[in-house]
C-alpha cells in the first residue's frame, strides 16, 4: 500500500494562524497509523495567495485534499477518511 502524504505548511502565515498547533501531527500520526502515513513539513504550499478557492489558514494537504483552517482534529479526520475510502 502506498503511504499516505500529508503536507503541513510551515509558512509565515500559516504558522500565525495557527499551524505551531499542528506541529503534534508527527508525534501523533506514526503512533495511530504506523506506516500507513507519512508526515511532512512544506515551506509553503502556496495556498495563501489563491484568495477566491481557499478561505482561511493553516492549510495542511492531505493526499490531495486541502484541509483548510486545519487542526489537529480535523486532519486526523482526513486521514482517516482517506484510509477508510482506500480499504
Amino acid at each position: 500500500m502506498e503511504k499516505l502524504v500529508v503536507k503541513v505548511c510551515l509558512g509565515t502565515t500559516c504558522f500565525v494562524m495557527g499551524g505551531s498547533n499542528l506541529q503534534e501531527l508527527s508525534e501523533l500520526v506514526p503512533q495511530k497509523y504506523g506506516d500507513k502515513v507519512e508526515v511532512t513539513g512544506s515551506p509553503c504550499l502556496g495556498l495563501c495567495s489563491i484568495k477566491m478557492e481557499y478561505a482561511k489558514a493553516p492549510y495542511v494537504k492531505v493526499g490531495n485534499e486541502v484541509v483548510e483552517d486545519a487542526t489537529v482534529e480535523k486532519v486526523i479526520a482526513a486521514i482517516e477518511k482517506h484510509i477508510n475510502n482506500k480499504n
